[in-house]
């Protein structure tokens, strides 16, 4: 009996061909290559995330308080609380962590969500947004608004 290879041959072929890394023709021509840092993405996704209406906060409860600390010395929002982000080969991967409004249908939240940062990104880096997995930490209820506008009164009134 003899063996034939071929298919051996053909299915490393393949292999190869799939090893290759897809080239991003927005990023990488014929004049330069441009590297756009995980950082810009990041605030890119932020900004976009917090455009979408519904969503209260980024980030997690520490994250969210590490905020409201870094906010009562005097530093700026950071637009990049609550958002991770991996960018490699011209494409990012996004994950955002948020508190959603009380009322709002979470799955179409997450959904806006997606769509703006995806649409933001694309359009501002020339990246392609393989994925954007939005985490729910938290539902803001109407009563916390009311409590916490209480509470910044007094805090006001003592100082």
């Amino acid at each position: 009996m003899s063996e034939n290879n071929t298919p051996a041959k053909h299915s490393e072929n393949n292999v190869a061909a799939s090893e290759e890394r897809e080239v991003n023709n927005n990023l990488e021509t014929q004049y330069g290559t441009t590297t756009i840092d995980d950082v810009v993405v990041s605030k890119i996704a932020g900004i976009a995330a917090r455009e979408v209406s519904g969503v209260d906060s980024l980030g997690g409860g520490g994250a969210r308080m590490m905020g409201t600390i870094r906010e009562s010395f005097g530093a700026s929002e950071d637009v990049r609380q609550g958002v991770d982000v991996e960018v490699e080969n011209g494409s990012a991967k996004i994950e955002i962590a948020i508190t959603a409004e009380y009322g709002v249908a979470i799955h179409e939240l997450a959904e806006a969500i997606r769509r703006n940062i995806m649409n933001a990104v694309e359009r501002m880096t020339g990246l392609t947004v393989e994925r954007v997995d939005v985490v729910v930490h938290n539902v803001k209820l109407p009563k916390e608004d009311s409590e916490s506008e209480e509470q910044a009164a007094l805090n006001q009134g003592q100082a």
